[in-house]
């Protein structure tokens, strides 16, 4: 969790397929613990090919019965069968922007929001940003992305700085500005 914390959480994502693995795993969360998927992320890429939406999304029945055998990942035929209906709402979003990038970070003007809070008690489940994000994904056919999961789906692409204003990272991310570089689908 300290690795995470200190290297990945908060910081601004572009990269296409690392904004689809971690919608997923914020997904796959709900009703756990983010521990329990950190522990499970190797697992998942594995079994989820990458995080390749363009694979995901065209998996079938057999597959679906493989990933609920998996004891690798949350075992869950929901969070399974949401993941591929979102690859394939992923790639329909992708190729309307041009990138899941260039749509996921309209919500925030392109830059991060960046807060100050002085505990993580501050810090709210959703926001009326993530209210907007849900809504939107949810009339694109994404599943598991209620607006707690869309907050938290922020926070950890750097879509919003939630690091606490004395944490070092919160400086150092606050100084970033927008880096585009998606990774683009078919």
């Amino acid at each position: 969790m300290q690795r995470y914390h200190d290297t990945e959480w908060g910081a601004p994502l572009h990269d296409d397929r690392r904004l689809f693995e971690l919608l997923i795993l914020e997904g796959a969360q709900a009703g756990l613990s983010w521990s329990t998927i950190l522990k499970k992320r190797d697992a998942y890429r594995k079994a989820f090919d990458g995080f390749d939406p363009a694979i995901v999304a065209g998996y079938g029945k057999a597959k679906i019965r493989s990933l609920l055998a998996n004891s690798g990942i949350v075992r869950n035929r929901l969070k399974i069968e949401s993941t591929i209906s979102n690859a394939a709402a992923f790639i329909e979003v992708s190729r309307e922007f041009g990138s899941f990038d260039a749509y996921i970070w309209r919500f925030v003007g392109g830059e991060p929001v960046v807060n100050r809070r002085r505990s993580m008690k501050e810090v709210p489940p959703r926001t009326a940003i993530s209210d907007a994000l849900s809504l939107d994904l949810r009339q694109r056919g994404f599943r598991f992305a209620g607006s707690t999961i869309c907050y938290a789906f922020m926070q950890a692409t750097g879509m919003v700085n939630d690091h606490v204003a004395g944490c070092f990272r919160h400086g150092d991310l606050a100084r970033v500005r927008r880096r585009r570089s998606p990774i683009l689908l078919p």
